[in-house]
């Protein structure tokens, strides 16, 4: 006989790692457009410690965090299309949801994709938040034109081996014409004979807002032949 519970991790005081246990929560029911998802996958962003760290429950409440996931469908909802029991999926979740950290998992059909067949379980976790991040900040942001290989212009990533550089670092080079610079996490500038200066841009966000801002600031790096 089917369990009507399933184990997750949650917290129920904002803190650090120590406030995260195991706890039992009822088996989600679909909305229309879900899918229950059985959890095999997911990945630990920075705005999971964020929230878990400044976010309290509700008084007497669990939450679980989590956003990325990687798993196959158990069950769907009454108008769901595009998915059936049985599907590989991976997706990033929605905040105002119970999170990925669980066995089961209800989410929208319509923020989730078909795994690749290519990718591990892990590795298939470890993509959805940055790869959207990457893509909506070259594509939707900075307005790049979409698969215009003849057009020209040089982009410069810092951090570029970083979760989301690495990601918009493939997907510039796959979908645009651009010329791709990458810097490493923690760069130095040095000064003197061949050094000249860099403008570069670097998005910030207004909290009280939610609005983004691009606000500029000069570096300098020394190119060699």
């Amino acid at each position: 006989m089917a369990s009507d519970t399933v184990k997750a991790i949650g917290y129920r005081a904002a803190g650090g790692p120590g406030v995260l246990e195991w706890i039992e929560r009822a088996v989600p029911e679909p909305r229309p457009h879900d899918l229950i998802v059985r959890v095999k996958a997911v990945s630990v962003n920075p705005t999971d410690v964020q929230i878990r760290a400044s976010a309290a429950p509700a008084a007497g409440e669990a939450r679980v965090l989590g956003f990325d996931a990687a798993g196959i469908v158990e069950r769907v909802g009454d108008a769901v299309t595009r998915f059936a029991p049985g599907d590989e999926v991976y997706y990033a979740g929605a905040i105002d949801r119970a999170g990925s950290n669980a066995e089961l998992q209800a989410v929208d059909e319509r923020i989730v994709g078909r795994k690749p067949t290519t990718l591990s379980w892990t590795q298939a976790a470890a993509l959805p938040l940055t790869t959207l991040t990457a893509w909506e900040l070259l594509f939707d942001r900075m307005r790049v034109p979409f698969g215009a290989k003849t057009a020209g212009g040089t982009l410069l990533v810092v951090n570029g081996a970083g979760g989301v550089g690495s990601i918009l670092t493939q997907l510039a080079r796959r979908l645009t014409g651009l010329t791709i610079v990458a810097l490493p996490r923690g760069w130095r500038r040095s000064s003197g004979a061949g050094a000249w200066a860099l403008t570069m841009s670097s998005i910030t966000t207004n909290r009280s807002t939610r609005r983004w801002r691009a606000s500029a600031f000069a570096k300098r790096i020394t190119l060699r032949d």
